[in-house]
C-alpha cells in the first residue's frame, strides 16, 4: 500500500510541458479579508519533469515540500503531508488565488482564502556597504518610556516594562507572554544600533521593516546554523557566531538596503552585504517594497533592550 501511495505521489508531481511553467517562481502570499495577517512564501520549481516546491509556513523556517503537484491547471500541496492543512491555487491574471484547507477536531473544517503575488526584482546594485547619505537619526527607547511602541497581537497585553540597570532605563519582556514590539514609525532603509541582553535558553528577533528577522539567541559557542544569532532566520546563517554569553549585554549595528543587509555584532561582521531571499516566519506583511516597523519579538523568552536608534539612509544613487 505504502508503496503504491508513494509512486502515485510522484506521478502526480510531473505535470505535462508547458503546463507548470507559469507558476515556477517565488510567490509572496497574503490573506485576504478578515485574514490579512496571514502571510506565507513559496518557490516552485520544476527538475527532469517533476514539480518541487519549498514553502514558508507564516511562522516556520522555509522547508522542503513533501507533496505538491499540478492538476488541471491547479497547483496543490499539503503543509507536511495528507493530514495537515491542503492549499490549492489557480493563476488569475498573474497572481496566484487561492485557499488554505484545515480540518478541525470537530469534524468542519476553516477555508483562509489568499492571493500571492511575485516578489520585487531588487536592482543588482543594491549593496549595504555602500557610501550612502544619511538622515537624522530616531531613537525609539530614551530610557524612560516606551511611547515609541505599539504590540503586534492587539488583544494580548503588552507585557513589556521599563525597568533601572543602575543608572540607565531598560526595557524588558515578561519571562512568558511577551508580545511583540512594533514601531509606530516606519522605515526603508536604515543603520540600525542597538544593545539587547537575552536570558538563558530565551530567544528573540529584530524585525527588519516588519517582515525579515534577525535571530536574537542564546547560543554563544554553539555551531551556526540558520537559526543561530543574527541570521536571517531561516535562510541565512551568521558568518561567525559573535554571541556574548547569555545575561550580557550584546552590540549590534544593522544596515539594510533594499533586499541587502550587513550586520556587525559585538565588534565582528557577521552578515556582509547579504541578499535577503525572502520574507521571514512571522512577517507582518509581505509589502516588501513599502517602508515598515521595526519589530522586536518578545514571546519567545525574556530579552531585553537598552539602546534601539534607527537612522534613516538615502540609497546612493537615488
Amino acid at each position: 500500500m505504502r508503496t503504491l501511495l508513494a509512486f502515485t505521489l510522484l506521478a502526480l508531481s510531473f505535470a505535462p510541458q508547458g503546463q507548470h511553467a507559469p507558476f515556477l517562481g517565488a510567490w509572496n502570499m497574503t490573506g485576504t479579508g478578515t485574514n490579512t495577517g496571514v502571510v506565507y512564501w513559496l518557490n516552485v520549481t520544476e527538475e527532469g519533469g517533476v514539480v518541487k516546491g519549498r514553502f514558508l509556513n507564516r511562522a516556520s523556517s522555509p522547508y522542503d515540500l513533501s507533496i505538491i503537484r499540478i492538476e488541471d491547471g491547479e497547483l496543490v500541496f499539503h503543509v507536511r503531508d495528507e493530514n495537515t492543512p491542503q492549499l490549492r491555487a489557480k493563476l488569475v491574471d498573474g497572481k496566484l488565488v487561492g485557499t488554505t484547507t484545515t480540518k478541525r477536531n470537530d469534524g468542519t473544517t476553516r477555508v483562509i482564502e489568499w492571493v500571492g503575488v511575485r516578489p520585487p526584482k531588487w536592482p543588482a546594485t543594491l549593496n549595504a556597504n555602500g557610501r550612502h547619505t544619511y538622515g537624522a537619526p530616531v531613537s525609539l527607547f530614551d530610557g524612560k518610556t516606551m511611547d515609541a511602541w505599539g504590540v503586534q497581537h492587539t488583544r494580548n497585553p503588552m507585557n513589556w516594562s521599563v525597568v533601572m540597570d543602575g543608572a540607565q532605563g531598560v526595557m524588558t519582556s515578561a519571562e512568558k507572554g511577551g508580545n511583540n514590539l512594533v514601531s509606530k514609525q516606519t522605515f526603508q532603509d536604515f543603520k540600525l544600533e542597538a544593545e539587547f541582553n537575552v536570558a538563558p535558553k530565551s530567544n528573540g528577533g529584530i524585525y527588519l521593516r516588519g517582515r525579515y528577522e534577525m535571530q536574537v539567541l542564546d547560543d554563544a559557542g554553539q555551531p551556526l546554523t540558520p537559526q543561530s544569532q543574527m541570521s536571517i532566520y531561516g535562510r541565512t546563517p551568521p558568518m561567525v557566531n559573535a554571541s556574548k554569553p547569555a545575561g550580557e549585554w550584546n552590540t549590534v549595528e544593522i544596515i539594510v538596503v533594499g533586499n541587502r543587509v550587513t550586520a556587525t555584532l559585538n565588534g565582528q561582521k557577521v552578515q556582509d552585504n547579504a541578499v535577503i531571499e525572502g520574507i521571514t516566519g512571522g512577517a507582518l506583511d509581505a509589502n516588501e517594497t513599502e517602508p515598515g516597523p521595526l519589530m522586536l519579538q518578545g514571546d519567545h523568552g525574556k530579552v531585553a533592550f537598552r539602546k534601539v536608534i534607527v537612522t534613516p539612509i538615502t540609497r546612493a544613487g537615488s
